[in-house]
């Protein structure tokens, strides 16, 4: 029987993550199991950083960006001797189980420390990215791509005024996920994505036939192949100095905020039911929600990321934006 939880964040933070622990913590508490929030993760984990959690240490978190809880990313957790004093940390403090938020590194780091010590752990996925398999939207990912329409739009209106070609920088260092959806949501007249092949002579050809006398936005993802937006400006700069080109990287603004009404709804969820799972027995699963059903996936799929990318819509964007 469950005693005691530990709940942590890890990984890049996401909005919704406060929302998710809110969700783990009440949820815990009403079926009689203590809370133990675990600071930085994986890194406060190995140095004893827990700091109880009740009702009221949750109260009026919902609707904040970032993680009360802090992140951070651990290279001593990676080695066998980080995670037995992880371990030891946890064992000391009676922690029985973990709720795990965070994503392909947070759950890499989980599967390991299970097999090693056993101590079972359910993850919610808490990313911006939306690169992991078993859900059809991670934390943070509606309120990211929200995020950046409101700056493009406001870029577009700058843009228009002086008939400029904008590159946007948007992140996706190996998913292309947010730079599809801002993309259409926008109305770009390209998208560079990491999980498409770069075609420079394509951009060329679609820029030289496209509408010659008004404001163009071209989205890219920062891992796209060609080595992101500024380097792509570069070439076209080169290739057609009559354009008025101009880049934008948006950065991490895209990472803060407060979390979207759909966020902190899909948070509450999937800290619900990583609680009911722990206690239904299940471990090394992360919780997600596809076709509007909860589901439970293995972390080794989860991470997989069985590439979402619809291609398909990359084609819509070519005939819209003509």
């Amino acid at each position: 029987m469950i005693k005691k939880i530990g709940v942590f964040t890890s990984g890049g933070d996401a909005p919704g993550m406060n929302a998710c622990v809110r969700a783990v913590v009440r949820t815990a508490i009403y079926h009689n199991i203590e809370v133990v929030g675990i600071m930085r993760g994986y890194e406060g984990m190995i140095n004893g950083e827990f700091v109880p959690l009740e009702t009221q240490s949750v109260a009026n978190i919902i609707q904040r960006g970032g993680t009360i809880l802090k992140t951070a990313r651990s290279k001593d957790f990676m080695t066998p001797e980080g995670r037995k004093k992880a371990y030891e940390q946890l064992k000391a403090q009676g922690i029985d189980a973990l709720v795990a938020i965070g994503g392909n590194g947070t759950f890499t780091g989980a599967t390991v420390f299970e097999k090693e010590y056993g101590i079972p752990a359910v993850g919610a996925p808490g990313t911006i990215d939306n690169d992991l398999s078993g859900t059809d939207f991670t934390l943070g990912y509606d309120t990211a791509i929200n995020t950046v329409i409101k700056a493009v739009d406001a870029i577009r209106d700058t843009a228009e005024s002086h008939d400029r070609l904008f590159f946007v920088e948007v992140m996706g260092r190996d998913s292309g996920q947010i730079a599809l959806a801002t993309g259409i949501g926008t109305g770009a007249e390209a998208i560079l994505l990491p999980e498409v092949k770069f075609d420079l002579e394509r951009l060329y050809d679609r820029l030289e036939k496209g509408r010659r006398k008004s404001a163009k936005i071209i989205i890219v993802a920062e891992g796209d192949e060609a080595g992101g937006a500024f380097a792509v400006a570069e070439k076209v700069k080169e290739k057609f100095p009559q354009f008025d080109t101009k880049v934008s990287v948006l950065g991490h603004i895209q990472r803060g905020g407060s979390p979207s009404c759909f966020d902190r709804m899909l948070a509450s969820e999937l800290g619900f039911h990583a609680v009911e799972a722990l206690i239904a027995g299940q471990k090394g699963v992360m919780v997600g929600k596809i076709d509007k059903k909860i589901v439970y996936t293995p972390f080794a799929e989860a991470i997989k990321d069985e590439a979402k990318m619809d291609v398909e819509m990359l084609r819509m964007v070519g005939i819209l934006a003509s």
